[in-house]
C-alpha cells in the first residue's frame, strides 16, 4: 500500500470512529471519561494529529460500545 492509500484509509478510520461515537450519542468528553483520558486524546486521534495503536483502537471501540470487527470490516471493504 502506498503512502497516499494508507493516509486515505486512516482518514476513513477516523470518520468511522467519529460516526460510531456520535451514533452512541457520546461527546468527546463523555468518551474521554470512559477511557480515563483527557478530551484532547479523543480530539487528537479524530483530527489525525495522533494515531491509535491496536490496543488503543480496541479500548476506544469497547468504550464506545461497538464491536471492533465492524470498523475493520468497513475498512477492508474499501478499495483504495
Amino acid at each position: 500500500m502506498d503512502n497516499r492509500s494508507f493516509k486515505r484509509k486512516y482518514e476513513l478510520l477516523q470518520v468511522l470512529l467519529i460516526e460510531a461515537r456520535k451514533g452512541k450519542s457520546l461527546s468527546q468528553v463523555d468518551l474521554a471519561k470512559k477511557l480515563a483520558r483527557p478530551q484532547s486524546f479523543v480530539s487528537k486521534y479524530e483530527i489525525g494529529e495522533r494515531r491509535l495503536s491496536l490496543i488503543e483502537f480496541l479500548e476506544v471501540t469497547r468504550a464506545i460500545g461497538i464491536n471492533p470487527k465492524e470498523i475493520i470490516d468497513k475498512l477492508e471493504r474499501e478499495d483504495f
